[in-house]
This record gives C-alpha cells, structure tokens and sequence, in this order.
C-alpha cells in the first residue's frame, strides 16, 4: 500500500495523525472517533515512507487483547516487524534478556498470584484474613507499588489518599506489605508490578542495558494514555532516554481506574512536558447516532470532565430512552421486554448488552431475562449463583433447614432468618466503606437478603406460608433456570468491565443516586470519575440505548430512590421518565412532580398507592370478580407446578390483566410482568378465563 493510499483512507483529523511523523504527538481521542486506526495508520505511514524502521517502533497498549488487535492491523497495512505489546510484555521481555547478562542468573520467577504470599505476610504479622480480605489487601499492595509508595509510607501517605483496606487498619496493611515483600525476596520471585520496577532498575543501574534498550528503540506509541501509571510513565521515560519522538493518544473523559492508581494528569500534561506537543483532536464519532453522542456530550458539558465534544457520522437512529421504575423487579422485567422486542425486530442478541454499576446488580437480570427465555452471558465476573458468597451463603442455609433451624422465635420471617445466616459470615447492617473485594461480597449478601424480603411480602400476598426451606428451594429454581449453556447471548456486565467494547443495543441499568455516583465516592474527583464511567457506558451504544433507575430495590418497598444526579439535565424538556409507576417523576429542572392517582387526580401518598398508580379511596379500576377468577387459576396452577404463586403471576400483573383484559397474545406481551416465557407457559389459560 502507497503512503498515499494509507492517507486517503482516513478523515481530515485521523490524517493529520498520519502525518505527524516527527517530535512529541497528543491525540486527544473520543469515544468512537477511530483512535486506533488512526495511530496504525500512522505507524503504517511512517514505514512506508522510510521514516520509521519497523523493528525500531515500540506500540504500548493496556491488554493483551489490544495488543494483538493491534498487530494484526499492521501486518495488513504492510507494517509487520512492528513490536505491539503491553507495558508488562515489554518489560518482562526486557527483564528476562538482560537480566542473565548483568546479575548473573535467571531473573526471579514471576508470579501468578499475590494471595498465597499476602496470605503468609498476614500471618506473620497476626493479621486475621479471610479470602475476601486477601484480594483486597493484594489489591492495595497492588496500587502502593504501581503508585511508588513503599511499605514505610504506606501508613502515613494512604489515609490522605482515600485508601483502606476494610477490616484491617493502615499500620497493619503496612506491615502485611513489608511482609510481602520480605516473603517475595526469600523466595527468588517477582510479580507484575516487580517487573516494571526491575526493568526500570535495570535502565537506571546500567548504562549498556539503556543504551542498547534506545537503540532498538526510536519510535514509541502509548494508546489508552489516560490510564497510564507512576510506574509505567517513569518506565517509559527511560525507554525515550531525554528523546522526544512519542506519540500518546486517549481520552480524559474515559478516565475510570484512579482507583488503581491510573492518572489522566500525563495526558493532559502532555504539552507542558513537551513545548513542540503537535496536539489532535479527534471529534469525529462513527459508532454511535446522533441522539447517542448528543446524550453523551450533555452529561459532561461544563463539567471537570468535559473532554472532546463529539461529532456523530452516523444517521439518526432513535430517541433515547429514559425510564422511571417503581422497583428493581419491574425495572428488570422491562429490560427484558424491551430486549424481546429489539430481537423479534431483528437485533442479534450478541449485540445488546445490559450495564449495571456494580457486580451484585446482575441478578435480578438474570432471573428477569432466564424468565423470558433469554439466553445471556455476564462478562468479567461469575453468575451470581456460582459466586463464592452466594454458594456459601446457601449452603449455610441449606445447612440450617436441616439442622431444624429454619424457624425458632423469628416465626416465619424469613428475612430475619437470612440475616441470622448472614451474620455468621460475616454480614452487616451497614455495607463496609471500603471498596474492594469485601464491598462487593456485601452487595452479594445483600441482594440475598433483598430476595427474601421480597419472598416473604410476595408470599404474604398470596395467602401462602414462607419459610427458609421454601425460600432455599426458590433460590435452587432461579440458580437452574439461571444456569442454561449460552451459544449467543445478550451481555450483561458493569460499566468497568464495557469499557472499549460496543454493541448495537445498550441498556444502562440502576442509574439511581446511591448507585451511581456509588455512595462511598467521596469528594469532586471521585464524583467526576463516577460521571465518566456513566460517559463510557452512554457512549457503548451504536444505535439503541436505554438509561433507567427504580424508586425502590423490592416491589412494595418506598420509594425513596432518586434518579441520579447525571441524569437531571439529560432527561428531554418538559417530560419525566417514561416507567411503568405512578411514582413521583423529576422535570429536568429537578423539580420532583407530585404522584396522583389516575382516576381522582388526588396526590398518592403511600409507596402502595404510588406503585398501582390509583388511591385507596378510588374503585379499583379493574374486574374484582375476573382478578378473583385469576388468583384462583394461579394458585392451582402454582400448586400444580410446585412454585410459589409470585413466580406464575404477582398481583400487579393479575390486577393489570383483570384491567385491561388482553384478547390475544401480542397485547398480553405488552402488560408488567409478562415475557417470552411466562406467554410460552400461561397464554392459552388465561386468554380462556378472560374471554
């Protein structure tokens, strides 16, 4: 391929890319904007033009996955030869040549996991751990290192930076990271971040080692440059050895791992470090339609945050959509619905992802999405039933059913029984401050404790008893029906995990305050990084996309959830949310609009009232007879399937059928409640009994 051919396949921006072969290069990339086949382009360029020898260009990236990606594009653009790797790859591969040649010896052996060495550190300094607590505490050990703060320091520099390990003091983390280190050297070996640090060591103690290091080589790209480290900045600084031939690119607004230590203060810095910076703007986004990126600049204009300002290339796809749910249950169903929809209009299902804030948020997704015969797959984290906490969480349950546990002077509350379970392994009240492995086993037992609130009110209502070995034997049925093999599946994955992915259809889900900004962000920056992790997850989307939050975590429950703080100045002028509730609804001013009933138009005052939509004091506006009719048919249907009468139909649902008396199974499909799989199962009986 000419130079010239390599040119005239990219826009104005992405060319002068191309073409800025020469001295410090910022590419300032949005979301979108083709970053990638930008700087491949460039790299092309500079070869075939014979300003670059391939095997003297370093290509930097965060994952080996990028990497690869990477690599691949160049070989088709005639630039193979090129090194396209991870910081650790090139570091490793550095460590590993010249370790034999200046200490004598093989390097140290690297590796796989920090738990087992953290596990002897804590012992060895009567630190009392649990596996939950080791991840955490390799975590931290993790930023300390990327971040050049060493086990003396830790104590005093970690409260002033917001870090804690929960459960284990800062002296202690300390100690427990001396220990480690300590353990590490007796034993000849090295982790990641060693490997950054000896490669550094290397270039700083041996001037033949960075000579020869330079000499290879000349040319450096650094793609995703907002998430470079203190480590990895001073590591590429003495591969440039005072030169200055390096381009960055990356995007601060998709700043979203402070937390490990990554700091976006080198991109934007990039000009001050280097007075000749040639500095491009990338603006042009193809992924996504114009109602997408128009969402996704507002939510950052006039922020800390605001970064590249989009320029959608795409035609205009539909308005997105923002929906008010009165619980989490009826917030999921819709999303299944609405995932039906999009697949029945053709959307693969490969390209629809739901992206929730936090890992515990997955399940009530996955029961709503395995009830409607959706096949899904959660990415970078287990399914909730397979997760350690929860299969030990049931287990102990399990336990207790047998043991004759299951009732005692608790009565049938079996919420209360859960917690009683709950506690024993260490459940609390009060979720932990930290984040960390700790934070996110808590989010699991909670929804576990949530789910029984739930059985036991749903159970209630139906007239049935509740107990713990009835409430075990829901959660057997949902981990089943959750647990189908997946060929091709819609995605469901936190907003971290979606990052530099895409789909045609996303659902952002959760999107309440508490949930996101996450209620332990402390601070503007940690708020302003909460911004840009919702930006990432708007910006997913090529065509659809969906934002939604609930009033309430269980149906029944208040509804005292508020929408998040982002959304206000999102939501289209004049209207609210667009859910299912008669709840209260926010104007885009922020102003909350009062619930009222939809026959009297009287304020609704209680969450009962406001989650039917109509007051006490009204006629129910549905056929008592006919919803009387369909209660019976469901618990016999219930007892003949040998499942709680909730999981055939809750009573909002057989008051919304008794409403509005569907004739068929298109309209039946439309009510709360109802999916794929409850029409496959129930249709032909209750389309006879409405009829």
């Amino acid at each position: 391929m000419t130079p010239e051919q390599l040119l005239d396949a990219l826009d104005p921006e992405q060319r002068q890319v191309a073409e800025a072969l020469r001295g410090p290069v910022r590419v300032l990339a949005g979301a979108g904007t083709g970053k990638t086949r930008a700087i491949t382009h460039r790299i092309a360029h500079g070869v075939a033009t014979g300003v670059y020898v391939p095997t003297e260009v370093l290509a930097v990236t965060f994952t080996t996955k990028a990497a690869g990606e990477m690599r691949g594009r160049l070989r088709a653009l005639g630039a193979a030869g090129v090194q396209a790797r991870t910081f650790h790859s090139a570091a490793l591969r550095q460590v590993r040549y010249f370790w034999p040649r200046v200490y004598s010896g093989e390097p140290p052996e690297l590796i796989e996991s920090k738990l087992g060495l953290v596990g002897g550190a804590a012992r060895r300094n009567r630190v009392q751990t649990d596996a939950s607590t080791l991840r955490d505490l390799a975590s931290e050990i993790e930023w300390a290192k990327v971040c050049n703060v060493r086990p003396d320091d830790y104590a005093r520099l970690a409260p002033g930076r917001g870090r804690q390990v929960s459960g284990v003091d800062p002296a202690s983390v300390a100690h427990v990271y001396a220990g480690y280190e300590e353990l590490k050297r007796e034993q000849g070996r090295m982790d990641m971040e060693d490997v950054l640090l000896l490669d550094a060591a290397l270039l700083t103690e041996d001037d033949r080692v960075a000579a020869e290091v330079r000499r290879q080589y000349k040319w450096f790209v650094v793609d995703e440059f907002q998430d470079v480290s203190p480590i990895q900045s001073a590591l590429l600084d003495l591969w440039l050895g005072g030169r200055d031939e390096i381009c960055v690119v990356g995007d601060p607004a998709q700043t979203i791992y402070s937390f490990a230590g990554a700091s976006a203060s080198y991109l934007s810095d990039f000009p001050q470090r280097y007075a000749s910076t040639t500095s491009i703007r990338l603006e042009r986004n193809y992924r996504s339609t114009p109602q997408v990126v128009e969402a996704a600049n507002r939510l950052l204009h006039g922020t800390a945050s605001a970064g590249v300002q989009l320029r959608s290339q795409s035609d205009s796809g539909p308005a997105v959509a923002w929906s008010e749910h009165p619980d989490e249950v009826a917030e999921a169903d819709h999303v299944a619905r609405e995932i039906s929809r999009l697949h029945r209009a053709g959307t693969p299902l490969s390209q629809i992802a739901v992206l929730f804030r936090i890992n515990a948020q997955s399940e009530t997704f996955e029961e709503a999405l395995a009830a409607a015969a959706v096949p899904y797959v959660v990415r970078g984290a287990a399914r909730f039933f397979d997760r350690q906490e929860v299969r030990q969480a049931t287990a102990m349950m399990r336990g207790a059913v047998r043991a004759g546990e299951a009732g005692g002077d608790r009565g049938d509350d079996v919420a209360e029984q859960v917690r009683a379970v709950l506690v024993g392994l260490g459940w609390t009240e009060k979720a932990p401050e930290a984040r960390g492995r700790a934070r996110d086993r808590w989010e699991s037992w909670q929804a576990l404790v949530s789910q029984a609130e739930e059985f036991t009110r749903a159970a209630r209502e139906s007239g049935e008893d509740a107990d713990l070995t009835a409430f075990v034997a829901e959660l057997d049925r949902r981990a089943m029906e959750q647990h189908a093999p997946v060929a091709e599946g819609v995605t469901l994955a936190t907003l971290h995990t979606a990052k530099g992915l895409e789909w045609d259809a996303v659902f952002c889900c959760g999107m309440q305050e508490g949930t996101l900004p996450i209620t332990y962000a402390d601070g503007p920056e940690e708020i302003e990084e909460e911004r840009r992790l919702l930006y990432v997850g708007l910006t997913r989307a090529r065509r659809h996309l969906s934002v939604s939050w609930s009033l309430a975590r269980n149906p029944g429950g208040q509804a005292r959830r508020r929408p998040s703080r982002f959304l206000v100045p999102l939501l289209p002028e004049g209207t609210t949310a667009t859910g299912e509730s008669g709840g209260p609804r926010r104007t885009r001013s922020g102003r909350k609009q009062m619930a009222v009933c939809r026959m009297c138009r009287k304020p609704l005052v209680t969450a009962k009232e406001r989650n039917r939509g109509y007051c006490d004091d009204c006629p129910v506006p549905y056929d008592e007879e006919l919803f009387g009719a369909l209660r019976t048919w469901r618990k016999q249907r219930a007892d003949a399937d040998s499942v709680p009468a909730y999981v055939v139909f809750s009573d909002a649902t057989l008051e919304a059928l008794a409403e509005v008396r569907p004739d068929s199974r298109q309209k039946m499909l439309q009510i709360s409640g109802i999916g794929a799989s409850k029409l496959e199962k129930y249709a032909d009986e209750v389309l006879e009994i409405l009829a």
